[in-house]
């Protein structure tokens, strides 16, 4: 069994007898899946795999890019522009439709970025990504330039029209993941080392407000809150102890997917977004929910 009810919410969500599908092995520490339904093809990282993947039903995998310089999360812009959160090369980075690589986030007020770790894009097309410096302390990703030189883990906005970088929030010391709300009126951010999630009020200048804690992800086996997602109506799920756990609006835990592997991230996908794809370590999984996630 795959599927850990603690609530009839949960039952309405998936099935009892979901199937958990393997749909690519072989990998080192496998991150950052993200769904393009412009092609009906899912995108993941390999981190110390050093390695961008596709998969898609039809073809199987296929390398994207190699190297990656360590990439980590990824989501596609309102463009359909792959946007990834390159760890140890220190900068968040933007695939053009022509192939190159367009750098949008190096530095902040001249000073050097951590190792962006998650990343988003807002319906007005700006992007967030988390930035905490926990890249330079894992000897397989370490780039050339171990100094940190913000001694603060942040949260940051890149505007789309003028490309400036602000700082929304640095309330979350081991911040990993974030995820909107449907009504993006929220922004979820997780704390790797805490073990919980944070809410904050997004507000009209796209800045940050009035965080508090969502909800504790706690337990006795391996995994923490890492990647994190949520569904049209809301309920949220992030990566913790055994696979992944849900939780509703109100931060109430429902129920959990359990991974055979360490879940570092998942995404929504398929034609009608019903499938999860979740990257744990070696493998990517996915395992077919009755609601709809949010689309990318």
């Amino acid at each position: 069994m795959y599927v850990e009810s603690a609530s009839k919410k949960f039952d309405e969500l998936i099935s009892k007898h979901a199937v958990l599908e393997r749909i690519s092995h072989g990998h080192i520490f496998t991150e950052g899946p993200v769904w393009n339904a412009r092609e009906g093809a899912l995108y993941w990282t390999d981190i110390i795999g050093d390695t961008i993947w596709k998969w898609t039903p039809d073809v199987g995998r296929e390398v994207v890019l190699n190297p990656s310089e360590h990439a980590n999360g990824m989501t596609f812009d309102r463009q359909g522009r792959l946007v990834v959160a390159g760890w140890t090369n220190r900068t968040v980075w933007r695939k053009e439709h022509d192939g190159s690589i367009k750098p949008l986030a190096t530095t902040y007020k001249g000073v050097k970025i951590n190792t962006p770790n998650d990343i988003v894009v807002k319906s007005d097309g700006a992007i967030y990504f988390t930035d905490p410096p926990g890249g330079m302390g894992i000897v397989e990703m370490e780039g050339e330039d171990l100094q940190q030189y913000l001694d603060y883990s942040g949260v940051y906005r890149i505007d789309q029209e003028t490309g400036e970088l602000m700082l929304v929030t640095q309330d979350v010391p081991g911040c990993n993941g974030l995820t909107f709300s449907p009504d993006e009126k929220t922004l979820y951010v997780n704390d790797t080392g805490a073990r919980h999630i944070k809410a904050f009020d997004v507000q009209s200048d796209g800045s940050l407000s009035n965080g508090r804690l969502f909800a504790d992800i706690h337990g006795v086996e391996p995994g923490n809150p890492d990647g994190m997602k949520v569904d049209v109506e809301g309920n949220v799920y992030c990566t913790g102890p055994a696979g992944v756990h849900v939780l509703d609006p109100a931060g109430n835990f429902l129920g959990r997917i359990l991974v055979p592997e360490h879940c570092a991230n998942m995404a929504w996908g398929d034609s009608d977004w019903k499938s999860m794809y979740m990257a744990a370590r070696g493998s990517v999984w996915r395992i077919r929910f009755n609601i709809q996630g949010m689309p990318v």
